[in-house]
C-alpha cells in the first residue's frame, strides 16, 4: 500500500486550494481526514514552516514557505522525514512552475489543476522508489527535523477550530460548491436579448408551419423540428449563460451544433442572411457562456 495517499498545494493566506492529486481513497476514515485537512488549510498562517496533525489511521503533514504550502495525507507507517522530503520537493516544483504574481491573483479553487500531473509523478517516485535512492535527502530532512521539530497537532484540533465543541465531530455531507457567476457584461446582455429573439422567431415559425402542415402534408415534420429544436437550444443557451452547469463546454458545443444543423436544414425556408444571423447569435452566445467565469465563495474554498 502507498504511504503517501493524497497531496495538494494551497495558498497560505486564505487556504485557497491551487492544485491537488485526483486519485484518493474513498473509505469513510480517509474522507473524514480530507475534511479535516480542508479546515486545517484555512489555519496554515498560524503555523509557519512544517507541521503534522496526527490521527488514528492517517497523518496530515504540511510544509509552507512564503504564500505557498504543500499538504499531504499519509499512512501512519510513513516516516515523517519522507513526508516532509516529499512536500519540499513538491513545493520547489510548484514555485518553479508558477510565479508569485499568478499565485496571488488566483481567484478560484484549483486554478492550477494541470499541476496534478507533477504531483502524481512526485508521489509515485516517493511511494515506489527504493529508499536507498532517497537516503541523502532523507538524512538532510531528518537533521532539520531534529534541530527544529515540526508543530504537532491532533486532528481533533481542526474540528474544535471549526466551531465544534466537546470533542464531537460535526458530521455532514460535503455539498457541491456554492458557485456564483461573474457579473453579467453588456455584451452578455446583448447575447441574451438576441438569443431570446432567435428563440421567439423559431417558435413562431415552427408553430405556424405546424398549423399549416396539419392541413397539407406530413413531409413538413422535418422543417417543424428544424425550427423547434433550435428554439429549445436557444433557451438552453440562455440558461447556461445565467446559471453554472457541470460539463458546460460539452453542452455549449451540443447546443451550437443543434442550431447550426437546424438552420442548414432550413436553407430553403430562410435566406442566407437569416441563416447567418441565427448562427452568428449562436456563436456569440457560446463565446459569452465559455468566457463567463465562475467564482466560489472564499469561505467554501478549503482544500
Amino acid at each position: 500500500m502507498s504511504m503517501i495517499l493524497f497531496a495538494c498545494v494551497v495558498r497560505v493566506r486564505d487556504g485557497l486550494p491551487l492544485s491537488a492529486s485526483t486519485d484518493f481513497y474513498h473509505t469513510q476514515d480517509f474522507l473524514e481526514c480530507r475534511r479535516r485537512l480542508k479546515t486545517l488549510a484555512l489555519r496554515l498562517a498560524q503555523y509557519p514552516g512544517r507541521g503534522s496533525a496526527q490521527g488514528c489511521d492517517f497523518n496530515i503533514h504540511f510544509s509552507s514557505s512564503g504564500d505557498v504550502a504543500c499538504m499531504a495525507i499519509c499512512s501512519r507507517q510513513c516516516p515523517a522525514a519522507m513526508a516532509f522530503c516529499f512536500l519540499e520537493t513538491l513545493w520547489w516544483e510548484f514555485t518553479a512552475s508558477y510565479d508569485t504574481t499568478c499565485i496571488g491573483l488566483a481567484s478560484r479553487p484549483y486554478a492550477f489543476l494541470q499541476f496534478d500531473s507533477v504531483i502524481q509523478k512526485v508521489k509515485w517516485h516517493f511511494n515506489y522508489v527504493n529508499f536507498s535512492q532517497l537516503e541523502s535527502s532523507l538524512e538532510k530532512i531528518q537533521e532539520e527535523l531534529e534541530c527544529q521539530p515540526p508543530t504537532v497537532l491532533s486532528l481533533e484540533d481542526s474540528v474544535v477550530a471549526n466551531g465544534v465543541m466537546n470533542g464531537h465531530t460535526q458530521m455532514h455531507a460535503e455539498p457541491a460548491p456554492n458557485f456564483r457567476m461573474e457579473p453579467v457584461t453588456a455584451l452578455g446582455v446583448l447575447s441574451l436579448i438576441l438569443n431570446i429573439l432567435c428563440a421567439a422567431l423559431n417558435l413562431i415559425r415552427g408553430i405556424h408551419l405546424a398549423e399549416h402542415s396539419l392541413q397539407v402534408a406530413r413531409e413538413e415534420i422535418g422543417n417543424i423540428l428544424a425550427f423547434l429544436i433550435p428554439f429549445v437550444a436557444c433557451i438552453f443557451q440562455c440558461h447556461l449563460y445565467l446559471v453554472y452547469s457541470p460539463a458546460r463546454t460539452t453542452k455549449v458545443v451540443l447546443m451550437l451544433l443543434f442550431i447550426c444543423l437546424g438552420n442548414v436544414y432550413l436553407h430553403g425556408l430562410r435566406n442566407l442572411w437569416q441563416i447567418l444571423f441565427h448562427v452568428g447569435v449562436a456563436f456569440l452566445s457560446s463565446h459569452q457562456i465559455l468566457t463567463r467565469q465562475l467564482q466560489e465563495k472564499q469561505s467554501d474554498c478549503g482544500v
